[in-house]
């Protein structure tokens, strides 16, 4: 893999010094560019292998999008390769969770230096619709705009882990993830990457799923249920059939199906789960 081939794919055009114009403008090209989507997943695919060669071959070379250890890590080598100091961290996912169970681990962000600036960012281009859209200074009680809603990063106390990044949604701060500092090495982001891709409970197992983030919209869409959130509004969409949804993934998400393996098994499949 080089750097060239992602920057081309994300439409940034020219050499990424490692300023922190350019992490802003990686990011939001990465996000408009590079769909989140779990078809592997979902078609009995793990996802075991984060090495660089194997994420650019899916994520640059073949077209396809992927989940956060993909996004992440992927993005995580390219910002080495440019110049910029990363930390791979992990995260537990309390989106849209009120159960007060304990999630594991099953989520990748980065903490990302940049030379000649003091602190810390967090970058993270792989938590689906409501992934912050440009890069979070690593301090708490802060809020933050980005292109989209602002964020913030609150200290937490006497919990499983030190932080928890929340959005601004509607005047009321959403909790979407708890995570702490420590660095994770590969071997324990691929065995999450693997749980997450296989157990049969797993939400990327059991459902489709695909986000793109634009410069003015987050597109989501949940098996035949697509929603578009711009300008304070929402538009929904429900598709009558599986041709819709398969239409809409290669159209609006540009996911290259042909990379996926038989059309009819992917029909199968995804018409199994439009009401999951």
């Amino acid at each position: 893999m080089t750097a060239a081939a992602y920057l081309d794919r994300i439409g940034f055009h020219g050499e990424a010094p490692p300023t922190l114009e350019a992490l802003q403008a990686i990011v939001a090209g990465h996000l408009r560019s590079i769909p989140f989507e779990n078809l592997d997943p979902l078609l009995g695919v793990p996802v075991a292998d984060l090495s660089a060669p194997a994420l650019a071959a899916k994520l640059v070379q073949r077209r396809r999008g992927g989940y956060c250890y993909e996004h992440n890590g992927l993005l995580g080598y390219v910002l080495e390769a440019s110049g910029f100091g990363v930390v791979r961290l992990a995260a537990r996912v309390v989106w849209m969770k009120d159960d007060g169970v304990l999630p594991a681990q099953t989520h990748q962000l980065l903490a990302v230096t940049v030379p000649g600036v003091d602190g810390r960012f967090l970058v993270d281009v792989g938590f689906g619709g409501q992934t912050p859209s440009a890069p979070l200074r690593f301090e708490t009680d802060t809020e933050q705009p980005t292109r989209h809603e602002p964020y913030r990063i609150r200290a937490v106390a006497d919990g499983p882990e030190d932080y928890v990044v929340e959005s601004l949604i509607n005047g009321t701060w959403h909790p979407l993830y708890l995570f702490s500092d420590r660095p994770r090495p590969r071997i324990d982001l691929e065995v999450g990457s693997w749980y997450v891709s296989t157990h049969p409970n797993s939400v990327f197992v059991v459902g489709l799923t695909a986000s793109l983030v634009t410069d003015d919209a987050r597109w989501n869409m949940r098996g035949r249920n697509l929603a578009v959130h711009a300008n304070g509004g929402t538009e929904r969409t429900r598709f009558d059939t599986t041709a819709e949804v398969l239409d809409t993934l290669v159209g609006r998400f540009g996911i290259d199906l042909s990379d996926v393996g038989e059309r009819t098994d992917i029909e199968k499949r995804v018409h199994e789960v439009l009401d999951t």
